[in-house]
């Protein structure tokens, strides 16, 4: 019953504030104004709030609501423990490890991201490079710059 007193008043009161926006030529918010001031007696008149009370106040509600908490929390807690559990007895733990471990994982051979550098010809002997020469149009940059 109090509920659906206070709904009544504050859709007379946004009604209101809609009537004087209107007023003052703004018919568009007080069109919008008045759409959200009908929610509320919308809802009483539907039946909404008096179930939403009829719930809220109701321990039989909230006493559901605990047993839904539990049943996440057990859920999540088994899940916890199998992602974490220890290797079976018969099974050592390197191959445990590797039933565990997805396809994608394996997929590159350990040696094929490092950069191969191949052994030099016979013939030709490197020649090392010179690290001013590297650095002199990078010179050239930043004095054309004024760095």
């Amino acid at each position: 019953m109090l509920a659906e007193t206070i709904c009544s008043a504050v859709s007379v009161a946004g009604l209101g504030i809609a009537a004087v926006t209107a007023y003052r030529k703004r018919f568009l918010t007080a069109a919008r104004i008045t759409a959200y001031a009908l929610v509320p007696v919308a809802l009483v008149m539907t039946g909404f709030v008096e179930w939403v009370s009829g719930m809220v106040f109701n321990p039989t509600v909230w006493a559901g609501f605990g047993l839904l908490g539990l049943s996440w929390l057990l859920f999540m807690t088994t899940r916890a423990i199998e992602r974490r559990a220890l290797p079976e007895s018969g099974e050592s733990g390197e191959s445990a490890k590797k039933v565990r471990k997805s396809p994608a994982t394996e997929a590159v051979a350990p040696g094929a991201s490092a950069p191969s550098l191949g052994s030099a010809r016979a013939g030709s002997q490197a020649q090392p490079a010179a690290p001013a020469e590297d650095f002199s149009d990078i010179e050239a940059i930043l004095k054309k710059h004024g760095i």
